[in-house]
This record gives structure tokens, sequence and C-alpha cells, in this order.
């Protein structure tokens, strides 16, 4: 059996730098078990294809790779958006800025010509009027005048002064969300960083699982396991809609829902996948990591890993309608959530054992799969 080359080596050790030591300790354990199992592999002559325990232990080693993607692509997923938000946040405050900057100058200028007016009016005081024995008329205005002027130039001040505080507000702002700009920067290359080398150790156990299904025979008995387990969890998710009776499912909605994803039909409803094993929904063929959106509103009733299918997330809609997302790199709700329609759920990825990226989407009605291309607009 082979084992990684000398640079996927770098790149653990480089990990085991910027993971947490839990991280690094998990990944490692899972490695060694993997190590583990080819040694045992290798210690054989007979087809691997009819070794069904090393099957089963690799089957539950791909899990836990899975899963571990799936928690740090969740992760980046908040990030993400966490850098959106932020990065959006600091353009507004730049633009406030921009704003205050070209007021304060204004209003420095609006300030500066008052002063200079009072200035040149200064020889008219108060004394000098009475002095010269204007009249009380002509007194009582030129009071009110400089009333008034005295009152703009200290409406002007404090204006100003509010603009400057304003200012030095909004910079302390600035530099404060530029260094969550920044730690975001850096904690999404280290979930990277994660995310790479957690799918360098799946695609090692992905390797020795399809080893044991080089037999056509083994690879239809996989596929009839994984309908099985489909149907066992249809059959559990329909008792869980007797829960929520209230929602008006899809019958209104056929032909008028969007795909959950915008990707190419790969393979269709009812079209054969192998042997007498028939494909219950389609797969969308689209790239990893891009957002998977709920079809309607609903109450989520499954988030886990499925054998043969990887991330799944099973939305019920009422009235017996379900849907069901797989092969997801991860999922972004949990059990008991309610989605509105169109709301992110999930991100496209390649889990179950799969080798390209991709979307598993069924619908069903009373748990019998029914052709999604019924309800989803024609691409």
């Amino acid at each position: 059996m082979s084992f990684l080359p000398n640079i996927k080596a770098c790149i653990i050790a480089g990990f085991f730098i910027l993971a947490s030591p839990t991280e690094a300790n998990e990944l490692s354990r899972r490695q060694a078990e993997l190590k583990q199992i080819q040694q045992e592999i290798s210690k054989q002559h007979n087809a691997v294809s009819k070794t069904t325990k090393q099957r089963q232990q690799l089957q539950a080693l791909l899990k836990q790779d899975e899963l571990a993607i799936a928690a740090i692509a969740r992760k980046a997923a908040k990030t993400r958006g966490q850098l959106a938000d932020t990065q959006k946040q600091l353009e507004q405050l730049n633009s406030q800025f921009v704003e205050l900057n070209a007021a304060q100058d204004k209003q420095q200028k609006t300030l500066a010509k008052q002063l200079s007016g009072a200035y040149l009016a200064g020889n008219h005081d108060y004394s000098k009027m009475l002095l010269n024995q204007q009249q009380p008329a002509t007194i009582e205005r030129m009071l009110a005048y400089y009333q008034y002027l005295n009152n703009a130039r200290i409406s002007a001040i404090e204006t100003l002064k509010q603009t400057v505080a304003d200012l030095q507000r909004v910079q302390q702002q600035q530099l404060a969300h530029q260094d969550q700009l920044n730690q975001l920067i850096l904690t999404q290359q280290q979930q990277q960083e994660q995310l790479a080398n957690e799918q360098i150790q799946r695609q090692q156990t992905l390797t020795q699982l399809q080893r044991t299904l080089n037999s056509q025979g083994a690879q239809l008995e996989q596929l009839q396991l994984e309908e099985g387990s489909i149907k066992h969890l249809m059959q559990q998710a329909t008792k869980v809609m007797d829960a929520h009776p209230n929602m008006e499912g899809l019958a209104k909605s056929r032909g008028k829902l969007a795909w959950p994803v915008n990707g190419k039909v790969q393979a269709s409803f009812g079209s054969q996948r192998s042997g007498r094993v028939n494909w219950k929904g389609v797969l969308l063929k689209a790239p990893e990591g891009r957002v998977v959106e709920a079809i309607a509103s609903g109450k989520v009733i499954y988030a886990d890993w499925l054998k043969g299918f990887g991330m799944v997330l099973v939305v019920d809609h009422g009235q017996g309608y379900m849907s069901l997302y797989g092969y997801a790199q991860a999922l972004l709700k949990n059990v008991g959530d309610s989605v509105a329609k169109g709301e992110r759920v999930a991100l496209v990825g390649q889990s179950g054992g799969q080798t390209e990226p991709g979307l598993y989407f069924e619908i069903r009605h009373k748990g019998q799969a029914i052709d999604p291309a019924n309800y989803c607009r024609r691409k």
C-alpha cells in the first residue's frame, strides 16, 4: 500500500502548528487508524473486495473524516459571513468619515466668516450706540441683530464640536473593525488549512474504501445497502412529520419552485444507477462550497451523516411532503430549526464517498420518492 508523499507529510506537519492540540490529536488518531487498516489489508493475499469487516471499518473512518470536514466547513462559512458583514460595516464607516470630514470643513469656513463679520462690526457696540443717542428702536434692532449673530456663532461652534466628536468616534470604530477584519482573515486562512488537511485524510480513506469495492457485485451490494439506509431514514422521518400537521406542503407549488442549487442535472430521477438500483432523486453538479437553499418553508427533521449520502438534511414541508439534500460539505441548520423558502441550509460537497462535488436532491410525499422536476422549474 502507498503512503503519503513527503510533500503531503509537510502539509500535515504545518497543520499541526495551526490546529489546536485537540484537532491535531483527532486527525492524528484517524491517520493512525487508517494506517492500521492499510497494514491489515496488505497482510492479506485474497481479494480485498470480499472483506466486509474492513469495508465497515473504512466506512466508519470515512464518516469521521467527513464529519470533521463538515465541522470546519461550517465554521468557515460562518467566518465568511462575518467577514462580509465586517467589510460592509467598514465601507459604511469610511463613507461616513468622508461625509463628516466634508461637513467639518464647511462648518469651519462658515464659523470663520461669522467671526470675521463680527470683528468688522465690533465698533458698533452698545455703549457707542447710547453715547451717539440713537433712537431706541434702532438700538433695539441692532441688539437683536447682534444677538442673532451671537446665537448663530454659538450654534456653529456646537455643531462643529459635535462633528469633531463624531469623527473621533468613527475613526475609533474604523480601527476596531479593521482589527476584526484582520483577525477574521487570519481565522479564514487557518480554517482553509485545516479543511485542506482533512480532505487529504478523507481522500486516503476513500482510496482504500474504493479498493474494497473493485468488483461490480461489491458495488451493487454497497448501493443496495445505501438505498436501505435512506429508506429507513424516510420511515423514521415520516413518523416525525406527524408532529407538524399545520404546514401547507408542496401541492400548490408544482412547477413553481426554484431548484435548491444552480447546477446541471447529472443524473435524473428514475435513471439507472447500477443494476436494478435507480436514482430516487436527482444529482445536480455544482462546485464544492456553493450555497444550497431550501425549496420551500418548513422544519428540519434530520441533519446528520448518512451512509452513502454523507451529510444529509431533511426538511418537512407539511402535508406529507419532504425535501432531502445530500452529499453536502456542511449543514447550516440543525434538527428543529424552521427554514424559510430560499434560506441557506447547506453547502455543496462530495460527502458519502463521492469523488466529485454535487448535490443529491429528493422530494418525497408520504415516504414515496417523486420526480423533483415536477415541482421545480425546468432548467
